[in-house]
């Protein structure tokens, strides 16, 4: 796999670069979960199962999207490409991300030059006559957007945390007969949901978290597509 050159945007030096629509399915192959904000959990729902995981270092909970049943992974790339309908916003920023300025509340572009989806020849060209295109524009925005996603799916998660809603869980799948379980991932406690107080329960409607703790366990369903897939790719 190419390394990635992770350059800062500028109009001069990228004057000619234009960005093909897409995602990067090279860097994808090897991902068995991918980091998803709350906004988009009722998209998610539709195509893959979604868990917590853990932060050992700092005891931070982050909701993700499972492409695989074990590390290194991923069900939904097939013969090189991408099969899922959909593919959470963390995938779709790619080959553009944000840089948080070291001592300001600033955020600088940047762009993989080494990606595949990067050239001069054919795509969406990002800059006319050094001035920002409307794709750029657009995809600018959309980066502003996940940075602000991402904050409020933190407080999402941290009052999920706190309310002690989440818990470990093992999930058992089976596939072509064996059974398989897979271990150190958190879901919503369904049974601790149903007890609520009103008082706490109304508390979350109040914050727009009910809708997304719906998907959330919607979503959990999906985790038998993930061991159907498996057992396809293992009989293929």
């Amino acid at each position: 796999m190419a390394e990635q050159q992770v350059q800062p945007l500028h109009n001069e030096k990228h004057a000619n670069i234009k960005v093909k629509n897409g995602i990067n399915v090279e860097f994808l192959k090897s991902q068995h979960l991918m980091p998803v904000v709350a906004h988009e959990f009722a998209r998610v729902a539709t195509e893959f199962p979604m868990a917590f995981v853990k932060n050992t270092e700092n005891g931070q909970f982050q909701p993700v999207a499972m492409f695989g049943l074990e590390p290194g992974e991923n069900l939904f790339v097939q013969d090189g490409k991408w099969t899922a309908g959909f593919a959470p916003l963390a995938a779709a920023r790619y080959p553009f991300g944000l840089v948080k300025h070291p001592e300001e509340e600033q955020f600088g572009i940047v762009i993989d030059e080494a990606s595949s989806l990067v050239g001069e020849e054919e795509g969406n060209a990002l800059f006319a006559d050094g001035k920002e295109t409307e794709y750029l524009e657009r995809r600018k925005e959309a980066l502003v957007n996940y940075v602000e996603f991402a904050r409020v799916t933190e407080a999402f998660t941290a009052y999920l945390a706190e309310k002690e809603l989440l818990v470990q869980q093992t999930l058992t799948v089976e596939i072509a007969g064996e059974k398989k379980d897979i271990n150190g991932i958190y879901l919503v406690d369904e049974r601790k949901l149903n007890e609520l107080s009103d008082e706490a329960y109304l508390e979350l409607r109040k914050r727009g978290y009910l809708a997304p703790i719906f998907s959330f366990l919607t979503s959990t369903h999906q985790v038998a597509r993930l061991a159907r897939l498996k057992a396809q790719l293992q009989a293929s």
